[in-house]
């Protein structure tokens, strides 16, 4: 019998060339191996890619630099006085046709007058200005101690238990009736209204984590991690945190708004700060509101506040929603 040599099983394709003419021979190389071709993966890069994707989020995102500039940067530049015309009773209770007439055009005036002669418009910027300064001064606080404590009290047996118990006190005692007993025992201030929305404020946002936390500290990756030697604060820090951060901008989009609404609210019922807020200007124009004609130094006011929470929830949601890992796909 005959035996087949190489020449045998060289065969020719449609092109009449042999496989040593169709292919080249690699040279075996362990690092070209081991590389990773596919694009590097950045976290916040996706989530700001999927968040600028939606057009919408880009015109709130307009209407929010609005807001701050109208809020910060436009008291500091026209400057504000509440008693400027408060002697001149004819620049007093002014509709905006009334007032563009009597001081001339400007953007001042498109709102009219208040019961001090002042600029509604002003006023309305002004105490946009301290309300939200409040509300973005408690979020940090609340939430820089509630995602700490939360983290702990989710991977702690020890201090879930104490934290349960402090948890249940503080839950039955409504959070109007601490913040105005504090009001009330010290002088209503800007620093008094802020430690009263923060005393316990942070409390039920640490309950919350610490939900979230129970959930995913026993999963497969963070039990490797665990026999791998990894520390509890590591594996909170690099494994947990992360995957809540969706969770955690969605409740701070809830709380902004609701804090502005607890300052309004207070004020309302006189127990605000003294210096010119929302609140205070909703306080001072209930008269206004079922006056004939003075209808506008109530709704102007209400209908900004409206805007600026509307506007901050939806970027917190939306925020929250692109921070999500499973919208990065």
């Amino acid at each position: 019998m005959a035996v087949a040599t190489q020449e045998d099983f060289v065969r020719l394709d449609d092109t009449g060339l042999t496989d040593e003419e169709l292919f080249e021979r690699v040279p075996q190389d362990v690092a070209a191996v081991e590389k990773i071709t596919a694009p590097r993966y950045s976290y916040w890069h996706s989530v700001f890619r999927v968040f600028f994707r939606k057009k919408t989020n880009i015109i709130i995102l307009v209407m929010f630099a609005v807001i701050i500039a109208f809020t910060y940067v436009y008291p500091a530049v026209m400057g504000y006085d509440r008693y400027g015309n408060i002697m001149d009773s004819a620049a007093k209770h002014l509709s905006p046709s009334e007032a563009i007439e009597k001081f001339g055009f400007s953007i001042r005036w498109i709102f009219g007058t208040g019961a001090s002669g002042q600029s509604t418009f002003d006023s309305m910027w002004y105490g946009a200005r301290i309300s939200l300064s409040l509300a973005f001064l408690c979020t940090i606080i609340n939430f820089s101690i509630g995602i700490v404590v939360g983290a702990i009290w989710g991977f702690s047996k020890k201090v879930d238990l104490v934290m349960n118990e402090v948890r249940n006190v503080v839950s039955n005692v409504p959070g109007t009736l601490i913040i105005s007993v504090w009001v009330l025992v010290f002088s209503p201030s800007f620093g008094t209204l802020l430690f009263a929305m923060c005393v316990t404020g942070w409390i039920g946002i640490a309950y919350s984590l610490r939900t979230q936390v129970i959930i995913i500290r026993d999963r497969e990756y963070n039990l490797a991690s665990r026999c791998l030697g990894s520390s509890t604060a590591r594996i909170a820090v690099k494994n947990i945190l992360p995957f809540m951060i969706s969770f955690i901008v969605t409740i701070m989009a809830q709380q902004i708004p609701a804090y502005i609404a607890s300052e309004a609210f207070l004020s309302y019922i006189g127990l605000g700060i003294s210096d010119t807020t929302l609140g205070k200007i909703l306080f001072n124009s209930q008269s206004a509101m079922v006056t004939p004609g003075w209808g506008w130094e109530f709704w102007c006011p209400v209908m900004l506040s409206a805007f600026i929470s509307v506007v901050l929830f939806l970027i917190g949601q939306n925020l929250g929603d692109a921070a999500d890992p499973r919208t990065h796909m």
